[in-house]
């Protein structure tokens, strides 16, 4: 098994510095809950969401405050201590997200699988296409699969190469899902590219109807 792009970049020991960044942007009054907040209005409280590629448990945790059930998976070592020490009583899972964990399979279906933090980008080159079939089979009939990541540098980890976004919507369609929503941010911004080549992109696709 070969490594990731995040284990290539940051050697799997960044989760101190990661959670301090967004420490200080909140600090400074930045919202640090945008991904949270854009898969709370899709489910309702109660769902069950994955979070692939959890890193510090961020996303995780503020869904489990608003009462839902969340089971968070990464492979950085560093960042799930973190997490484990932020919300210890929650479910973390050392893994690859296309890999999937024993663990995280034996407690599906999810209502909900969200890809945050640029995983998509930063997934082990050639793994793509496997990740994203591996999720979209612990989603439930109907399940969504939401992804949000960088299509330029600006909006990438320094040293991080870009994935195409055809790349990962042959992936999703070849996986079974269907398309239903395209922003440009977790704010739900329009996703306009006559406007302009977006940075940014967040897609909502669907698992098989129940």
């Amino acid at each position: 098994m070969g490594a990731t792009r995040w284990q290539q970049l940051t050697g799997g020991a960044g989760g101190e510095d990661y959670a301090a960044r967004f420490a200080a942007l909140a600090a400074a009054g930045q919202d640090p809950h945008g991904e949270a907040s854009f898969v709370a209005g899709l489910v309702e409280p109660g769902a069950r969401v994955l979070d692939a590629g959890c890193g510090t448990g961020r996303v995780a945790i503020r869904l489990d405050e608003l009462g839902y059930h969340c089971v968070g998976v990464d492979v950085d070592e560093s960042m799930l201590a973190v997490a484990r020490r932020e919300r210890p009583e929650a479910t973390w899972v050392t893994g690859d997200v296309a890999r999937l964990p024993t663990q995280v399979v034996e407690q599906a279906p999810y209502d909900v699988v969200v890809l945050a933090g640029n995983v998509v980008p930063l997934l082990e080159p050639g793994t793509l296409g496997p990740a994203v079939r591996g999720l979209a089979g612990v989603l439930r009939p109907g399940g969504l699969l939401v992804a949000g990541f960088g299509l330029d540098s600006s909006h990438l980890p320094p040293g991080c190469p870009a994935t195409p976004l055809a790349d990962y919507v042959a992936a999703a369609a070849a996986a079974g899902l269907t398309a239903v929503a395209r922003f440009s941010s977790w704010q739900a911004t329009p996703f306009d590219e006559t406007a302009g080549r977006p940075g940014y992109v967040v897609d909502v696709h669907q698992g098989g109807e129940p």
